[in-house]
C-alpha cells in the first residue's frame, strides 16, 4: 500500500501564534507531528511550509519540506499546491496531516489512507468515534456526522444531527458520530477541492468538507481504532499535551 503524509504548517495561528515551533518535551511540536507521521508508514512525509523558520526547524529535525505560497488560505490549498508541484499520479492517497495534531496516532494515520485506497470509488476518506456524552452532542465545537449504510458521509454538521423526532432530550437511540478531522484524498479529488470555491453550506457550518459534498465527492467514514489525544489551539492545550508526553 502507497500513501504520502502532507503536515502543512504556518507560523500565524490566531489565538497562539508559531505554535508549531513552540518547545514540548524538548523538541518543536512539529517534531512530535513528523514522528506520528512516520510511524504511519507512509512512503513520504512533507512539510508544506511559506514560513523560513519553520522551514530551517523541519530540515533541522529531517523532515522533508516544501514550500508553498503565502496566499494559501488553508492547508489543503497548500497540500494542493506541493501535489501539483510534485507531479503526484491522480490516484495517490495523499493524508493530511494538521501541524498542531502532535498526539495523532500513527495507527489512524493509516486506517484513513487503507479506507480510501480500499474503495476505489471514494474520494475522501475520514474517521469518526461514537459520541457518548450528552453535552459533546450538543457541543457545536464537537463536529457530527452521518452516514449511509455503505458508511459514506452524508452530512457533517455543528447541530446535534441526527435529530430524534419525538425522542426526547438524550442521545438519539441509533446513536450519534463525532467527525475527527484527517483526511485521505485521492491527488485528483484534492485539486479539484482546492480549486473549487467555498460552497454556500462550508460558509454556513465553518466546515471545509462541506465544500466536498456539494461537489458531489463520496466521503467514506470509517470508525477510528485509535482515537487522537488533543491537539493544540492554546497555551493550556500546549501544557496538557507536554504533560502527556511526559507520562509516555
Amino acid at each position: 500500500m502507497s500513501f504520502v503524509v502532507a503536515i502543512p504548517a504556518r507560523y500565524g495561528a490566531t489565538r497562539l501564534p508559531g505554535k508549531v515551533l513552540r518547545e514540548i518535551a524538548g523538541e518543536p511540536l512539529l517534531a512530535h507531528v513528523h514522528r506520528r507521521a512516520l510511524e504511519s508508514g507512509a512512503d513520504e512525509v512533507w512539510v508544506a511550509t511559506d514560513d523560513d523558520r519553520i522551514e530551517a526547524a523541519a530540515v533541522g529535525f529531517g523532515a522533508r519540506t516544501a514550500r508553498t505560497s503565502a496566499a494559501c488560505a488553508s492547508g489543503s490549498d497548500r497540500i494542493a499546491e506541493l501535489a501539483a508541484r510534485e507531479a503526484w499520479p491522480d490516484d495517490l492517497a495523499i493524508v493530511n496531516l494538521q501541524g498542531d495534531e502532535p498526539l495523532m496516532p500513527g495507527a489512524l494515520i493509516r486506517q484513513v489512507a487503507e479506507a480510501l485506497i480500499a474503495r476505489p470509488g471514494a474520494d475522501i476518506a475520514t474517521a469518526c468515534t461514537p459520541i457518548e456524552e450528552l453535552a459533546d452532542y450538543r457541543d457545536p465545537n464537537v463536529v457530527k456526522v452521518v452516514r449511509d449504510d455503505a458508511g459514506d458521509a452524508l452530512y457533517f454538521s455543528r447541530a446535534p444531527i441526527p435529530h430524534q423526532r419525538g425522542g426526547g432530550n438524550g442521545l438519539p437511540a441509533g446513536g450519534a458520530w463525532r467527525h475527527l478531522g484527517i483526511y485521505a484524498y485521492r491527488a485528483a479529488a484534492l485539486k479539484r477541492f482546492a480549486a473549487a470555491p467555498p460552497a454556500a453550506l462550508e460558509r454556513c457550518e465553518s466546515l471545509e468538507q462541506l465544500r466536498a459534498l456539494a461537489l458531489g465527492m463520496r466521503i467514506h467514514v470509517v470508525e477510528a481504532a485509535a482515537l487522537p489525544g488533543p491537539g493544540v489551539d492554546t497555551e493550556e492545550d500546549l501544557a496538557a499535551v507536554a504533560a502527556l508526553l511526559r507520562r509516555g
